[in-house]
């Protein structure tokens, strides 16, 4: 997670791509946080006060440095989410890799296959196949073509990649 004021400030002036189920969750995290998590954070700084002494109360401490992080996430989503601008991949096509591209691809070295979708840097999540539009291996895909081969930095040096396949969906 993101967490610099001033980054935060540039959010204001900028617009993110972002998919429609990205920004879903992204709203859906904010709607948690205001309306779950922050009662019952501060419903447990009450309670914690009422044990007395909140010099060496531990539950207080707890409660406040959660709430401190609760109110941070939530002014960060709050910015992220005024700035984002979402994209409909499904209403994109072409026969090159952009935002929002569904790409497979065959690692040269290995012949290992691999799908991504291209997608905006606060919805990324390589576990679940989604790229951030951000990272080494989106900006090598951005503009080429099925069949091309892309060169990516990788800490154990580049690393070669055929396209297989594009897809808008």
């Amino acid at each position: 997670m993101i967490c610099c004021h001033a980054l935060l400030k540039d959010l204001k002036l900028q617009k993110f791509p972002m998919t429609g189920p990205g920004f879903k969750r992204l709203e859906e995290e904010l709607r948690n946080l205001k309306s779950v998590e922050r009662p019952a954070i501060i419903q447990a700084i009450a309670e914690a006060r009422a044990h007395g002494d909140l010099s060496e109360n531990a539950e207080y401490h707890a409660a406040r440095e959660r709430q401190s992080f609760i109110e941070g996430r939530i002014e960060e989503l709050e910015m992220i989410v005024s700035a984002v601008e979402v994209i409909d991949p499904s209403q994109l096509s072409g026969d090159s890799v952009k935002f929002g591209a569904r790409v497979e691809l065959i690692d040269e070295e290995t012949d290992k296959e691999a799908a991504y979708q291209i997608v905006g840097v606060y919805e990324a999540d390589i576990k679940q196949g989604l790229l951030s539009v951000s990272s080494p291996l989106a900006k090598s895909l951005i503009g080429k073509r099925k069949g091309e081969t892309v060169s990516v930095p990788a800490p154990g040096g580049d690393r070669s990649y055929e396209i297989v396949d594009i897809k808008y969906a």
